[in-house]
């Protein structure tokens, strides 16, 4: 894991400067709480852990589910 310290106002960009996946700035500094903003292509999800925990836990499992198609010649 990489831990940077920025200051408010300062970003941190994603991937190739020239052409970043994206950037992270720290929008805001109150107290022990930081608010950051996400400048992303709409295609990349962004999510909070605890939601990201959830939506894996709804997922439906792939395992199992695959089923051998039926019919044609057995070649």
């Amino acid at each position: 894991m990489l831990v940077i310290t920025r200051r408010e106002g300062e970003e941190v960009v994603i991937g190739d400067p020239s052409n970043p996946l994206g950037v992270v700035r720290i929008a805001s500094i109150k107290g022990d709480r930081v608010r950051l903003a996400f400048s992303f292509p709409r295609e990349i999800e962004v999510h909070r852990r605890e939601v990201a925990d959830q939506i894996l836990e709804t997922k439906p499992s792939v395992v199992g589910s695959i089923r051998p198609a039926h019919g044609g010649s057995g070649s």
